[in-house]
């Protein structure tokens, strides 16, 4: 029971000294202190905070105007363009709900999306015209559309709707106040997973947690002041990993980018000094397997943060030669993007090549702004013992978890069943307190009673130098119950035949965790590069 005390007398709760927390005062600020500092590049395109700011109140002075206001969802189909981040802001700042819709769905999937979070508007790019249109003609009740054309494409694609972007905001005053939210925990984004299962839902972030982790991104990643960010990370996926709001703490320039290609990235980053970006691993394959005519000379070392797997010993060398240092990050969808960073010991630097793999396949420690970070028995809650071999579920637990699922009060119940969120990834805690993924549970394949970790045998393909990509799923097995097959994507150029894989793997791994079948071809991914194994388990099953 709490005991009263003197703490607790006369020292209330005011308006003068508690305001809730929200990431849309990072750039009023901005705008205030650094108000010609480039804060978007786009093309020739080049805006202030100034501009920036006032772009934004005009988005939510027009959204207001129609009648747009707290907990209304307003969707977006937008690449990484300044629209984008515009609507980061101005969207919230009606008390609206932002909806990044991801650009590669299919129309079913989009109508779903625009059906479930019950959206008002959706703001289009043109490029996407042929996913939106169908999708809006199975909805019954369509949304408010707006197109934006972006000068930077020039492809095809259809308005879908009677009004303009740049028309639209000149309805909205420049000096638009906007609104803060009554409460840190009204929401402020609706994002749909990514489509790994199979079965997307949709997550609810509040102001709270999209502040918190956009100074968590500021801490983790080194962010000084005026840091230039290159926009390889789609912005619609996990809103950014929350850098739309980060950048503003430190009035970085984003520097968008359409399309991720190797040419355009290298001369992006020559050309504007460019300091941090992040992506998936594909992008660091991207990088590394770039041929001569396409790479340009770096001014300086480049902050490159991943998650999803592991980055293998042969791309991290890549990586350090092309000039870029590698930080590893873990999150999902639920916890705002990365909450979880391997943060590096300057000590490691005296490792060899393969120990520092080894550590940079470790996915690390806690954000700042994580309050709970473990390993624990997923039926007893129990902590698994520090010995990096007990497997046990990551949990995670604080202000950077999402409010819960959209609609879905039984799956928000059984994600926060004990008091912690569960993950679905299993893996061990090291000595250090540093963890480390070995599998999602439904990815453990388990063969004759043995339980066979897929990223284990992935990582043994990976490091074959004809191997672009891998991943490995259960197939059924008559005699085991399962056993590992791998699906296998090579190098451009590259040879391999499935019995040379499978002698690879044997120099690396015990016999039984030797996949009994290989199947060369493109992996199917999402659009964030993350391998959809629930196809894959699929095919396995077919045979």
């Amino acid at each position: 029971m709490r005991r009263d005390s003197i703490y607790d007398r006369d020292l209330d709760r005011v308006q003068a000294n508690h305001q809730p927390l929200t990431p849309l005062g990072y750039l009023e600020r901005a705008a205030r202190t650094f108000p010609d500092q480039v804060a978007v590049i786009h093309g020739p395109l080049r805006r202030s905070y100034a501009e920036l700011d006032a772009r934004c109140r005009r988005l939510a002075g027009a959204l207001a105007a129609r009648g747009i206001g707290r907990g209304d969802t307003v969707a977006v189909m937008l690449a990484n363009t300044p629209a984008m981040i515009e609507c980061h802001y101005g969207v919230p700042m009606t008390g609206a709900v932002l909806n990044t819709l991801n650009t590669r769905l299919d129309a079913a999937a989009i109508a779903f999306c625009l059906g479930h979070g019950e959206a008002k508007v959706l703001i289009t790019d043109r490029e996407f015209a042929r996913t939106i249109g169908p999708a809006l003609a199975r909805l019954d009740a369509p949304p408010l559309v707006i197109d934006y054309d972006d000068p930077e494409y020039d492809g095809p694609g259809e308005r879908q709707g009677t009004l303009d972007y740049e028309a639209f905001l000149a309805e909205g005053d420049p000096e638009h106040a906007g609104v803060l939210p009554d409460d840190e925990w009204d929401a402020i984004s609706l994002n749909y997973t990514s489509g790994t299962t199979g079965d997307p839902k949709g997550v609810v972030y509040h102001h709270r947690g999209a502040a918190l982790l956009a100074l968590g991104n500021v801490v983790t990643c080194n962010l000084g002041q005026h840091p230039v960010y290159l926009w390889t990370l789609p912005m619609f996926h996990c809103n950014g990993w929350c850098f739309p709001w980060t950048l503003s703490v430190v009035a970085g320039t984003h520097v968008c980018l359409r399309q991720v290609r190797a040419g355009p990235m290298y001369a992006l980053m020559a050309e504007h000094g460019v300091t941090h970006l992040c992506g998936a691993p594909i992008v660091m394959q991207l990088l590394i397997n770039a041929p001569e005519t396409e790479r340009r000379p770096l001014p300086h070392r480049v902050a490159f943060f991943t998650a999803a797997a592991p980055p293998p010993e042969a791309v991290l060398a890549g990586m350090r030669e092309a000039g870029f240092d590698v930080t590893h990050l873990y999150g999902l969808t639920e916890s705002y993007g990365p909450a979880v960073v391997n943060a590096w010991h300057a000590d490691w630097d005296a490792l060899s090549g393969p120990e520092q793999a080894a550590k940079k396949a470790r996915q690390g420690v806690r954000y700042p702004v994580l309050e709970g970070l473990d390993v624990r028995d997923p039926e007893t809650l129990a902590p698994v013992p520090a010995d990096g071999q007990t497997l046990g579920e990551v949990m995670m637990r604080g202000n950077v978890v999402m409010r819960g699922y959209l609609k879905n009060p039984k799956a928000t119940e059984a994600a926060f069943r004990g008091g912690w969120f569960r993950t679905g990834d299993l893996g061990v805690k090291h000595p250090d307190g540093y963890i480390q993924l070995k599998d999602r549970s439904k990815d453990i394949i388990i063969s004759g009673g043995e339980n066979i970790s897929s990223i284990e045998v992935e990582d043994a393909l990976f490091k074959h130098p004809a191997v672009a990509a891998a991943a490995v799923v259960a197939r059924p097995d008559p005699k085991w119950g399962e056993t590992p097959c791998a699906f296998v994507e090579l190098k451009p150029g590259a040879e391999a035949e499935a019995e040379a894989l499978i002698g690879w793997c044997r120099e690396h791994l015990a016999p039984y965790k030797l996949p009994r079948h290989i199947v060369f071809g493109e992996l199917p991914k999402t659009s964030t590069g993350k391998v959809q194994k629930f196809i894959l388990r699929e095919r396995a099953r077919e045979g």
